[in-house]
């Protein structure tokens, strides 16, 4: 089989949440499938450590597209070009976008439904281009691909897509992301935390993200207990942080809340490992990535218990209320002051993980494209 693929995200020193999406599964699928002939489509230059295989023809496909015009342009005029040339079988976009106009079968994976529930907290320049083609991609998709139950029954739900046409793959978990001794944990907290223990958020720093009722909740935790714990947040500034910069800005505490900016993944994992929990109480999530990271760093974690993020914690989680400082704070005092949930977090972390793999979600989406293939009759069954 010859599968065509939306690379443009797959950017040197620039992973971030869909380019780490693409990694996963295409290097993966890529090797474990050395009989298919794979077309990577990149909107730029391209690392060679993004061929992942002899297997694989990169090509460049101009204009470089970030910028509703330009998502156009590549989209839907370069694009189905390239693709008509290319003799592939099927496509699979793993960004929430797809060409309209070309005709090859095609498979897209959407992370979720944010930019239709919550477009205000869409960048500007974006926002009325995703609630105008979201829908439209999600209904031209032949196979669309998730990440959790929750965002597969939103999107049948909301964008009337036949439950047929919709599965969900969960994520999987880089394998960088493990338990660290004692000795290594303090060193991390030497480095970051003045030798003290602190709660760890990692993510964009983003209104959906909730960054200010976990400063304030913080302060609270601060307030009641005395406790001479930080809080660090390891994430690059994203947009619309002014409450974030407020909510900083108040907090009693402050000199002990710590943003760490961008971390590469060897250091996100140590901080994440060395941490007294995970704190992660998003208002809106597809899947939630840093919880399942923290469960494979033996790491309890505090979470929201709203859209995807109970599906993936299961019980192995302390779910709060995201929109209760109160709440939020009162999950940290009980991580704080109770060794025995903490120990019962960390157990039930140990098996929840065993549920998400990547190479199960790369074998799974594979199986997505086989199957969409042979249902265009491009292959035999």
């Amino acid at each position: 089989m010859r599968i065509a693929v939306n690379a443009r995200f797959l950017l040197r020193r620039r992973l971030e949440g869909f380019g780490w999406y693409t990694h996963e599964i295409m290097q993966r699928m890529v090797q474990q499938h050395p009989e298919d002939e794979f077309v990577f489509l990149f909107d730029r230059a391209y690392d060679p450590r993004f061929v992942y295989g002899p297997n694989v023809q990169p090509i460049v496909v101009h204009p470089q597209a970030r910028h509703p015009i330009l998502f156009r342009i590549w989209f839907e005029w370069m694009l189905p070009r390239v693709l008509r040339k290319s003799g592939a079988e099927v496509f699979f976009s793993p960004d929430s976008m797809c060409s309209l106009r070309s005709p090859i079968p095609t498979a897209m994976t959407c992370h979720d439904l944010v930019p239709l529930h919550h477009p205000e907290q869409i960048a500007k320049r974006h926002r009325n281009f995703l609630l105008r083609f979201l829908p439209r991609y999600l209904r031209r998709a032949d196979q669309v691909l998730t990440v959790s139950e929750y965002v597969r029954q939103d999107i049948i739900q909301t964008c009337d897509i036949a439950p047929e046409r919709v599965k969900a793959v969960h994520n999987g978990c880089r394998e960088v992301f493990q338990p660290l001794e004692a000795p290594e944990k303090q060193q991390v907290r030497a480095k970051y935390a003045d030798g003290q223990s602190y709660f760890f958020y990692t993510g964009a720093i983003h209104p959906r993200k909730n960054i200010p009722r976990l400063i304030r909740a913080f302060d609270q935790f601060r307030e009641k207990t005395g406790a001479s714990v930080k809080l660090l947040l390891a994430g690059r500034f994203a947009w619309k942080t002014d409450d974030v910069s407020s909510a900083y800005e108040q907090a009693k505490h402050r000199a002990d809340i710590h943003f760490l900016g961008y971390v590469d993944d060897t250091e996100l994992a140590r901080l994440m490992a060395s941490a007294l929990a995970l704190v992660y109480v998003s208002l809106s999530e597809g899947f939630g990535l840093p919880v399942l990271e923290a469960m494979y760093c033996d790491t309890p974690v505090i979470t929201a218990n709203t859209t995807c993020l109970p599906e993936i914690a299961g019980p192995a989680a302390l779910l709060v209320d995201p929109l209760s400082e109160t709440a939020i704070c009162e999950g940290m005092e009980n991580v704080y002051k109770d060794p025995s949930l903490v120990a019962s977090l960390m157990a039930a972390g140990r098996q929840q993980r065993l549920l998400f793999s990547w190479d199960r979600a790369a074998e799974e989406t594979y199986q997505a494209l086989v199957e969409l293939a042979r249902r265009s009759k491009q292959l035999p069954a």
